[in-house]
């Protein structure tokens, strides 16, 4: 009988990518792969370690699928991922209703443990080298078949130091531009139109292989590959924003107006505490540029409130930042103090309460600032990449430009005589706004 695996993947787009290689490896040895943990021989948590929520979230997954394990067919849990990596020690021997645990650098290791695991064997640790993990291998698409993550690099070498990655992912590594140009153009056989392409920091790709930032060249050959219409770039560091990579961007019409820069904040001080570079003259002068060469650009960031530090001057100094540049996109994040980094170490330690009062200040703010943005959008017709129909509403969604699948608004919209398709490009006109969202009638 066919052995089952299901997956459970948890945190960012680059995690779900690690998902989608296990998974391809796990077909091609024979596999069934299922969407009903009950009718699965073994379940992999891909788990995201980054902050203390993304850890809650997964032994929360974790204790639901050993609940699960007792009362189905279910017979092993396999933990992979971040929380896998960064508590290596820890998860196996604190949590007995794991039966394996695998670090990023033995993911290629995968159908050997699920292997064992279903013939009833337990405790299982397996770990490698980060650094010669094969990022090149095929997948199977976890998202809808007309979109795709395109991951051309792993790691990260910034070391912020609030941040864990570097310790988890390992130090940055870019694919070769080959590699990554013959996967775009698989995808775009497959019927994908829309290129998402991510790292944990993208602007920094190619630096390692060929010694200059190749992204702006990467972006141009993705160009010309039939069939991909939408190429969009999340997690560019503001400090590797070349003028050739925003030229390119706006010269290049199958780039969306669309960059996300996770910038954390625009004090000085509090950046340099971060081990951060600029300042708000420079982000400021920066996002200046970036407007004058596309003045219709999404420009997604996010912020980090109660940094070790930071003043009730220096929380007005960003709140005043925010109102004044009005991120078309924005996402605020009370600081999480992480074992072993060095902000976790700092003294003036924020408390709690300041913390989280302060990122729904923000977040109130850019509310409001979105709010006004989408008015202005009444009247106006937009491009919309469908993504579903939602039968209670009877309206299609889905996403404009502006907007990344799965962390950004939707628009929703009646459809015209003939319903389009999930994966079509149509024409909206908007009138009417609901918060972060859009309405309106299909042209």
């Amino acid at each position: 009988m066919q052995k089952k695996i299901g997956m459970v993947s948890l945190g960012c787009p680059k995690n779900q990518v690690d998902a989608e290689i296990m998974l391809n490896r796990l077909k091609e040895a024979g596999f069934e792969i299922t969407g009903d943990a009950a009718k699965a021989d073994a379940v992999i948590i891909n788990t995201c370690g980054f902050i203390e929520d993304a850890k809650k979230e997964a032994i929360e997954n974790i204790l639901e699928l050993a609940e699960l394990k007792k009362e189905s067919n279910l017979k092993g849990l396999i933990v992979t991922g971040c929380l896998a990596e960064r508590y290596k020690d820890e998860v196996i021997t604190e949590m007995p209703e794991i039966d394996a645990i695998v670090g990023i650098g033995a993911n290629e290791d995968i159908v050997d443990v699920v292997n064992r695991v279903i013939d009833g064997e337990g405790g299982i640790s397996k770990f490698a080298d980060k650094d010669k993990l094969d990022m090149d291998s095929d997948r199977i698409l976890a998202s809808p078949r007309y979109t795709a993550y395109l991951r051309i690099a792993d790691g990260c070498d910034n070391c912020c130091t609030y941040c864990t990655i570097p310790f988890i992912r390992g130090r940055f590594r870019s694919r070769t531009m080959e590699s990554v140009i013959d996967e775009a153009k698989r995808l775009a056989l497959r019927g994908v139109k829309e290129l998402v392409v991510i790292a944990q920091d993208t602007t920094r790709y190619g630096e390692d292989l060929y010694g200059e930032l190749k992204l702006a060249e990467l972006l141009r050959k993705l160009c010309k590959i039939d069939g991909i219409e939408w190429i969009r770039i999340l997690y560019a560091y503001p400090d590797r924003i070349t003028d050739e990579l925003i030229d390119t961007m706006a010269s290049e019409s199958k780039i969306m107006n669309y960059i996300d820069i996770p910038l954390q904040h625009c004090n000085g001080e509090i950046l340099a505490a971060m081990n951060r570079h600029g300042d708000r003259k420079a982000l400021t002068e920066l996002i200046a540029k970036i407007r004058k060469k596309m003045p219709d650009v999404a420009l997604r960031t996010t912020f980090i409130t109660g940094f070790p530090g930071e003043t009730e001057e220096q929380f007005t100094e960003l709140c005043e930042f925010v109102n004044e540049i009005g991120f078309e996109r924005l996402g605020c994040f009370a600081y999480s103090a992480e074992e072993g980094t060095k902000a976790a170490e700092m003294e003036n330690q924020v408390e709690k309460s300041v913390k989280e009062r302060r990122a729904e200040v923000i977040m109130d703010d850019q509310l409001r600032i979105i709010s006004e943005k989408n008015e202005q959008k009444i009247g106006k017709t937009l491009t919309v990449l469908v993504e579903g129909y939602d039968s209670y509403i009877r309206c299609c969604y889905g996403r404009s430009y502006a907007d990344a699948p799965e962390i950004d608004a939707k628009i929703f919209f009646a459809p015209s005589e003939t319903r389009p398709n999930e994966g079509d490009l149509v024409e909206v006109e908007i009138f009417d706004t609901i918060e972060y969202d859009l309405l309106g009638q299909q042209i």
